[in-house]
């Protein structure tokens, strides 16, 4: 192997050792390298950019000094842009961390930014006077007199900002006095609304090199594809213990297969964060749709492998990459799609409120977002995306239960559904909801046999406490143990804490009389 060719292959496998370090260990890793130039230089801008992010900017600045002027390019793109409007406090902290003790790297990194850019962080952070029109000018703010005495420059910052904007001022002067003067003729007349468009459409084409895709091409991502037509013609049973099919797929590739992998789901991450509409430099944004991605490519690979993870490489040679995300997600939007003819069965539904208990109408709601999630049984924890086929399995599973929750409900309701609520004091019926509705009912059931739709009865409190009850049969028992149940720890909390139960501070249960219902 030739000496450049020894280099290159080493550089590369120190890369893949970087890229399995934590964030601050990555960073102290690039620092310690005997070239820490050469190696910030060789890695992907966006790479270098995610970590600084990671560990923070403050304490980054080092690596920010050592990258490329067109890697920084690359930071300012990621960091200092939110839509098509650009932040220029954001690329002013960029510019402070990038000045090191070399003053010739940062010029060549300042000249490499758009002039536009520059442009606006003058438009939107400083005042002009133009000395000739108005000599007696006076501003109260930190100024600066260009040397040719043509204009006052007002700062509107202060801080370490404003001693960052006074520095890029006195930077730009610097360099040609005249120069700046036709620079600041240009940030006086220029319009914000045409600077920004004409940045924002160089930043764009340079995100499309770095394989970020237009919006038409992006949104292809999530198109449906029939599950159906890729289904395997075996499919082995579900594992009781999950293997990750990705994982499993990547061990099969050799190492140039890999490589390309890597680039394919870099490109794919890529689309989706244009599709969802986050920006490409928003580390949670990218983390959370790197793993929506991990989670429908798994999805997509267990469905085309028949459940048997030994076949996911072997998928990955036969099939695009885009192909397996787009069946994993279809799996998901099948089950939305039942949802939705759900919804629109007679009963499923009273005045837009799901007729079900919490959890169900949960998972329900996670189901019919834009991307279908899984909910999670934890007070107050966001959907996450399905992964398993297990777990659509669970979630057709409870489709069902939510039709026999609803055949409950309907006989609860009878034929004057709204005269029912009525009774419950509330102008919607989302305001009492169908968990507490059946709260009402159940309580009855279990404190005195009868089953009655209305608030329940104060004197009747203790009952509930009772053991035993008198509800079995009247209705389903399981659905009464689950309401109950926190009703009656709620009550048993009351009654320690305060030493009886006052009506008005329970939450789970209408109570007849009380304010807050």
């Amino acid at each position: 192997m030739s000496s450049s060719a020894e280099k290159k292959s080493k550089r590369a496998e120190l890369v893949k050792r970087l890229e399995a370090l934590v964030p601050k260990r990555r960073l102290d890793a690039m620092m310690e390298e005997v070239d820490g130039r050469a190696l910030v230089s060789s890695l992907p801008a966006e790479d270098v950019y995610g970590t600084i992010v990671d560990v923070g900017l403050n304490d980054s600045t080092e690596v920010v000094q050592l990258a490329t002027p067109e890697q920084f390019r690359t930071f300012v793109d990621l960091a200092a842009w939110s839509r098509d409007r650009m932040d220029p406090i954001e690329v002013l902290h960029w510019l402070r961390a990038g000045r090191g003790d070399d003053e010739e790297e940062y010029l060549h990194k300042l000249k490499a930014l758009d002039i536009e850019i520059v442009e606006l962080l003058f438009k939107k952070l400083v005042t002009l006077y133009d000395l000739e029109e108005d000599p007696d000018a006076n501003p109260e703010g930190i100024t600066i007199e260009t040397p040719e005495g043509k204009w006052l420059v007002e700062l509107s910052l202060d801080g370490a900002d404003g001693v960052a904007l006074r520095q890029l001022t006195m930077d730009l002067m610097a360099q040609s006095p005249f120069e700046l003067s036709r620079f600041l003729e240009a940030v006086r007349w220029e319009t914000t609304a045409e600077l920004e468009e004409t940045a924002y459409q160089f930043r764009s084409a340079r995100l499309a090199d770095l394989g970020f895709p237009p919006m038409e091409e992006a949104v292809k991502l999530f198109a449906w594809v029939d599950p159906a037509k890729y289904a395997p013609a075996k499919a082995a049973p579900a594992l009781a213990t999950q293997e990750s099919f990705v994982a499993a797929a990547f061990a099969g590739l050799d190492a140039h297969e890999r490589n390309v992998l890597e680039a394919q789901v870099r490109y794919l991450v890529n689309s989706a964060l244009v599709a969802e509409g986050a920006e490409p430099g928003d580390p949670p944004s990218i983390r959370r749709l790197s793993e929506q991605a991990r989670d429908y490519l798994n999805l997509g690979l267990e469905h085309l492998c028949g459940g048997d993870p030994r076949s996911a490489a072997e998928v990955l040679r036969e099939r695009p990459l885009k192909l397996v995300f787009q069946i994993g997600f279809s799996l998901t939007l099948q089950l939305k799609r039942q949802v939705e003819r759900l919804a629109s069965e007679p009963g499923s539904k009273f005045a837009e409120t799901w007729l079900t208990l919490d959890d169900e109408a949960a998972a329900l709601q996670a189901l019919t977002r834009r991307r279908p999630l899984k909910a999670l049984k934890v007070p107050g924890a966001e959907p996450v995306p399905f992964r398993w086929r297990r777990e659509l399995g669970e979630s057709e599973a409870l489709l069902q239960k939510v039709r026999a929750q609803r055949d409950v409900f309907g006989k609860l309701l009878g034929a004057s559904p709204a005269e029912v609520v009525a009774r419950f004091g509330v102008k919607k019926f989302s305001e009492l909801g169908a968990q507490r509705l059946f709260a009402a009912a159940a309580a009855w059931a279990y404190a005195t046999g009868a089953v009655k739709v209305e608030p329940f009865d104060r004197s009747q409190l203790d009952a509930l406490l009772e053991p035993g009850g008198k509800a079995s049969g009247l209705l389903p028992d399981a659905m009464v143990e689950r309401v109950l149940a926190p009703v009656r720890a709620e009550l048993t909390e009351l009654k320690r804490r305060d030493g009886a139960i006052e009506p008005e501070k329970i939450t789970l249960l209408p109570i007849a009389g009380q304010s807050l219902l």
